[in-house]
């Protein structure tokens, strides 16, 4: 698998190709106010009885929503509590100064409204139990305990991982990612150790009564540095010293052995906006992420409806002759990477084509779900509804794909 770093329109881009074909791309636009993972010293503007829920006031621009559940407050014997049992009310008041953590992204359409967002989504949401990113490691120290990720489900990984936690017993509040299981102990330690300062050091700057931006979240190289580091990378590409110093400052601090696989290249139109996709030959493929509707390799294709509550996915055989199961198996390999791609989050709801037997919907339930597992977001597999459709939800960190290319589509 290679990495790829380009630029667009003062936005920076990077997209993991394997074999050719575009498996993960992340994107950063100009218009983006608020990124997912951004932390802010803020200062409380409003509660909200009705949602239990709070207004912050994050940089003197921008507003986001801290619902109560997200609340952390630490205790005076050092414990930390979370919110819920009483009204938002009775734990923060406006004019207070809290730590918080963007869980989402904003991209704002509308300087003189903070409100508005393209696409029409909402406020970005917030969490005061901050954490810290790194390759193997998320750092959330707000919990005070070390633990396997929730997201690994094998037991026998588990296992395995919560067994390395006795190396991190200096650590506190360290969860173990995917990526960690084959690790050594000792990198393990080192990360943890990074993190630990990180955090010391941005503690420091918790004070004073202005909201202000501490830390950016992180950008588009490193999501997707972070989120492939289990996977085989053969070389990072990149055409600019812009990127490559961006590379390896990351890469210096959280994966030394990715440092040498970092390849500047010199190629026509390099320097330009999407000179090395167009290299690459992938510009195409991202292009098609716009269409309404993606390819089969064998025959089929399925179509992909966005509406105000939901994304609908229909697949349709076409003048494919094969059973519906085989179909419907190569259906749900796409649809996990078409929503990977275009980062579609909320309720989706999936119309296989039609099944009588249960063994067949279990088997393509089963090969969904084995394609989520390559998903850096959460993605829920609720099962399949009384009408036949499966019902499916992803909580998404960024905007979706098309939102971040809103005013770059003509450049593509």
């Amino acid at each position: 698998m290679d990495i790829l770093v380009e630029q667009l329109n003062g936005g920076l881009l990077a997209a993991s190709v394997d074999k050719g074909q575009i498996q993960s791309l992340e994107v950063d636009t100009p218009a983006e106010e608020v990124r997912w993972g951004s932390m802010y010293w803020a200062k409380v503007a409003r509660i909200d009885k009705s949602l239990d829920a709070a207004f912050v006031n994050l940089d003197g621009d921008n507003i986001g929503i801290i619902n109560n559940a997200d609340v952390y407050v630490t205790q005076k014997d050092g414990s930390v509590k979370r919110g819920g049992d009483v009204a938002i009310g009775k734990i923060l008041k406006p004019g207070q100064m809290i730590a918080v953590q963007a869980q989402s992204s904003f991209i704002s359409t509308d300087p003189e409204n903070p409100f508005a967002k393209a696409g029409g989504g909402k406020i970005p949401k917030l969490s005061m139990n901050v954490v810290l990113h790194g390759r193997y490691i998320i750092l959330a120290p707000m919990e005070g305990v070390n633990r396997v990720s929730k997201r690994i489900r094998d037991k026998n990984m588990r296992a395995q991982m919560e067994e390395m936690l006795e190396s991190l017993k200096d650590c506190t509040g360290c969860i173990l990612r995917a990526a960690a299981a084959n690790t050594q102990t000792d990198i393990l330690v080192r990360e943890a150790r990074i993190l630990a300062a990180a955090w010391s050091q941005i503690q420091e700057f918790f004070e004073g009564s202005e909201p202000q931006l501490i830390v950016e979240g992180p950008d588009a190289v490193q999501r997707i540095l972070s989120d492939l580091s289990s996977n085989l990378i053969s070389a990072i590409e990149l055409t600019t010293m812009d990127h490559f110093q961006l590379v390896e400052a990351w890469c210096d601090i959280y994966a030394p052995d990715l440092v040498p696989k970092i390849t500047p290249l010199e190629i026509e139109g390099g320097t330009e906006e999407l000179g090395l996709f167009e290299h690459r030959d992938i510009v195409e493929q991202i292009e098609k992420l716009f269409h309404p509707y993606a390819v089969l390799k064998r025959g089929g294709n399925i179509i992909i409806q966005d509406t105000a509550a939901l994304t609908a996915i229909d697949i349709n055989s076409a003048q494919d002759k094969r059973p519906a199961l085989d179909v419907n198996l190569d259906a749900a390999d796409e649809i996990a990477r078409q929503i990977r791609l275009r980062n579609l989050g909320g309720i989706i709801m999936i119309d296989f084509l039609k099944m009588k037997a249960a063994k067949d919907k279990k088997a393509v339930q089963k090969r969904l779900q084995a394609a989520f597992d390559t998903d850096s977001c959460t993605v829920q597999i609720h099962g399949w509804t009384k009408l036949g459709l499966l019902e499916v939800a992803r909580h998404r960190r960024t905007a979706p794909l098309i939102d971040r290319f809103q005013n770059a589509l003509d450049e593509i």
